[in-house]
């Protein structure tokens, strides 16, 4: 049975039940919000440990095939994981229809770390390898699971334009902010599979490796705004600033951000 885990997760906003089925599927919420942190933090440990592997086993650390790959891979989909599933507590839907898109994205989040990390032991490459049946399949599945990643992730982004999320002073901001941005991150991550797909399917395999280089700062900066904008505003509730300056504050950071990815996505459009 699972444990309560304490301080993984930020404060989130209690809803209220609206019928009488509701009790029960906020208590399944709950748990699903639990093994979401959990599965988290294991992804996380797991990517940290890579580090010690990395340092017994040495090797390059770029490249297709290096230790790098389950480290970055294991900490950024943990964390994501995390940010998620605090996030979405401030975003108005169905606790239901909540629990079910928590429960596919950390399913998904834990089996792409699993099999980029398989491939990492294995010493072959985890994406666009279709050497083996085996490399084909590995890859093949994580393709699909990065396909479902965006449907879900596109999902949350949705419900929190549909409806203004919960929240203190500058949240509803920083979350719409944070899913527009992260949408960033999905094009470029699609754009990457894309490209990396039509060179290994055209004979272009060591290309196909190197092709993602231009689009991997854009979708690295893009991708974590949905936890470091909403982590501003709540920071921001536990000061003694007004609702007004505090908004403000979340407005400025946004717009930085927002120039980071302009940024990030002219370098990749000048050396792709």
């Amino acid at each position: 049975m699972l444990s309560r885990m304490p301080d993984l997760a930020l404060p989130s906003p209690r809803l209220p039940s609206s019928s009488a089925a509701e009790p029960a599927a906020v208590s399944r919420s709950g748990l699903v919000d639990e093994i979401a942190r959990w599965a988290g933090v294991f992804l996380i440990l797991t990517g940290l440990a890579h580090l010690v592997v990395f340092a017994v086993d040495g090797g390059a650390w770029e490249g297709p095939v290096s230790w790098r790959k389950p480290v970055t891979f294991g900490v950024s989909f943990g964390v994501t994981l995390i940010a998620l599933a605090w996030v979405t507590s401030y975003v108005p839907t169905g606790a239901r229809a909540r629990a079910v898109l928590l429960g596919l994205f950390t399913a998904d989040c834990v089996l792409e770390v699993g099999g980029i990390t398989l491939q990492a032991w294995r010493g072959v490459p985890s994406h666009l390898n279709m050497e083996t049946r085996f490399d084909a399949a590995v890859s093949m599945t994580l393709a699909v699971g990065g396909g479902l990643l965006v449907v879900l992730l596109s999902a949350f982004a949705v419900l929190a334009f549909r409806r203004r999320p919960r929240g203190p002073a500058g949240m509803a901001l920083a979350l719409r902010a944070g899913f527009a941005i992260l949408l960033v991150a999905l094009v470029s991550g699609a754009g990457m599979i894309a490209r990396g797909v039509y060179l290994t399917r055209t004979g272009h395999q060591l290309d196909a490796y190197s092709s993602t280089a231009p689009l991997k700062p854009l979708h690295g900066v893009s991708l974590h705004a949905v936890l470091v904008l909403p982590l501003l505003a709540w920071a921001l509730s536990r000061t003694g600033w007004s609702a007004a300056a505090r908004h403000r504050t979340v407005s400025a950071a946004a717009g930085a951000y927002g120039l980071a990815v302009v940024a990030a996505g002219v370098w990749a459009a000048v050396t792709w």
